[in-house]
């Protein structure tokens, strides 16, 4: 779904609420948009969808601008398989933690603003779909309320998982801030959010209509996991098997797409460039966000490559930079998140997942002017899977997942404009295989992890090696970089012992009250009313 030009200004105007006196205009400008004159047609309420989708592929773009930090870093990064190898304010955050992590720090304060803008907007457009005077029909209707109802759901998880309780707001208002905030208990609300998807689930399509549009998969799935968070097991297991045994979807068993003829392996083709949208033959996909090159309001801003493909072109040996950035070897890369050590090493040998196709293990010489001594162009450089994590790790491998450079572009830009896959069916797998495990079904969590394994040619396992690590390991191996892990070590109460165990730079640095982040101090002194209470230590 590729965003218009208005976009950006729609979503700004609806989290604002236009809340201006009226003393300083005589006259509203009639080409002003904003919620009192966007919500009378179906088209106008389709039009604030479509920012609500904006606004969710912030989760890729840049914290406050499209080109620092990445927004997902705080949900992937500081944790058993990822580290900051990176000096920058966010960065050093996620790998120092202590007195970095505290009320004050603007990366909270953006993230909190983002979330809540977009459950401000999500609820503009409930409440006034109750406009009588809308030409609609009622599938129309509840279509529309139905999407903006999922991506209040969608914020929603996002701020239990960072912040645990959290107010629930279901109201529109005039602005970000409301001045008599409560926090909720967050069995409230994922009550609020089992509603929500439960209706969204209820009223989406069964396919998507275009390539990026949600369907009823996405809602299903969210629903599996927010029941196995909520620790109802058999609810979790039904959702699943539900999506999986649709027929809508089914995982990517065989090469497919542009790239079928080229050497690769089965499990990388859907992250190609053209063939990550259903309409492209991806039948894995659940939800893909839509980006696009050069066209106004299609320029991402997507950051992945830059944030998680290595900094290859700083790679120095004797003296010498042997590699230039290229399109080839994925664009230009920054490497602020990088894989542990523990990461690298939990593949066995035959795993597709880890083969050099998934990985950037190794790079060939392509700097005529920087050959060091003793090799040639076209020498192979082989990277570091060894050395425990440091920072400014130029040898640190890097997933191939988000690799892509625009050849028209010039390799330099922050943004990266392939379509993205977001979620996808074999996550679906793992929910269902953790909800088996924990509710004693361990031989049926083994046979599904194996369906995954033997897609990717891992060696398959029977119900004696099911553990809720193991379960977290083939979760790494699969969905590395894209999962959100901080929440699912979280739902687990796994996030300090593994990544203390695994991550030698963020692990010694962490305790108890770092598993739920301080509420923005902004919020506290915007609270006059009542007092907002802080999360225990801050």
């Amino acid at each position: 779904m590729k965003r218009t030009g208005l976009i950006n200004f729609i979503v700004i105007m609806t989290f604002i609420g236009f809340g201006c006196s009226k003393s300083f205009l005589d006259e509203e400008p009639l080409y002003l948009i904003s919620s009192d004159n966007l919500y009378h047609s179906y088209s106008g309420f389709q039009a604030g969808v479509n920012g609500l989708y904006n606004e969710a592929r912030r989760e890729r773009a840049g914290v406050t601008n499209p080109s620092n930090a990445c927004a997902n870093q705080i949900m992937l990064g500081g944790t058993d398989m990822m580290y900051s190898n990176y000096s920058g304010a966010y960065d050093n955050l996620l790998r120092e933690w202590g007195n970095l992590n505290q009320p004050q720090q603007s990366f909270y304060k953006s993230t909190w603003e983002w979330l809540y803008g977009m459950i401000n907007a999500a609820n503009i457009i409930v409440l006034r779909a109750a406009n009588t005077d809308v030409e609609w029909t009622v599938a129309q209707k509840n279509e529309i309320i139905a999407q903006a109802r999922f991506f209040r759901a969608w914020a929603y998880r996002h701020l239990t998982n960072l912040w645990g309780d959290v107010p629930l707001n279901l109201e529109e208002a005039s602005g970000i801030y409301i001045h008599d905030w409560e926090r909720a208990p967050v069995e409230e609300v994922w009550e609020q959010m089992e509603a929500d998807l439960l209706f969204a689930e209820a009223n989406l399509d069964l396919y998507p209509r275009n390539d990026g549009r949600l369907a009823k998969g996405a809602a299903t799935h969210y629903l599996a996991e927010l029941y196995l968070t909520m620790g109802l097991y058999d609810l979790a297991i039904d959702k699943a098997k539900e999506l999986i045994g649709s027929g809508v979807y089914a995982l990517i068993e065989n090469r497919y797409g542009k790239y079928a003829a080229e050497p690769g392996v089965v499990f990388m083709d859907m992250f190609r460039d053209g063939n990550s949208n259903r309409s492209e033959g991806n039948t894995e996909t659940l939800w893909t966000f839509q980006y696009e090159y050069n066209v106004k309001g299609g320029d991402g801003p997507n950051i992945m490559r830059r944030t998680y493909l290595n900094a290859y072109a700083n790679i120095v040996l004797n003296g010498k930079a042997p590699l230039l950035i290229d399109f080839e070897y994925g664009g230009r890369g920054l490497g602020r998140q990088s894989p542990t050590r523990f990461m690298l090493q939990l593949y066995e040998p035959a795993d597709d997942r880890g083969s050099e196709f998934a990985w950037r293990w190794y790079y060939q010489i392509n700097n005529p002017q920087g050959i060091p001594n003793g090799y040639v162009l076209g020498d192979t450089i082989t990277l570091d899977t060894i050395s425990a994590e440091r920072v400014n790790n130029a040898f640190c491998p890097s997933t191939r997942k988000w690799d892509d450079g625009t050849p028209a572009d010039n390799l330099l830009s922050n943004s990266t404009f392939n379509d993205q896959m977001y979620l996808r069916l074999a996550e679906t797998y793992l929910i269902l295989a953790e909800a088996q495990f924990k509710s004693g079904k361990t031989a049926d969590a083994a046979s599904n992890l194996n369906i995954l394994r033997r897609r990717a040619h891992a060696s398959e396992i029977d119900e004696t090696s099911v553990t809720i690590d193991f379960i977290l390991d083939e979760r790494a191996r699969e969905l590395f970089c894209e999962e959100h892990r901080r929440y699912v070590l979280l739902r687990n109460h796994k996030w300090l012992e593994r990544t203390r165990l695994h991550n030698s730079l963020t692990g010694p640095n962490i305790v108890e009250r770092d598993t739920l982040l301080p509420i923005p101090q902004s919020v506290i002194d915007a609270n006059l009313t009542i007092k907002m209470s802080q999360n225990p230590g801050y």
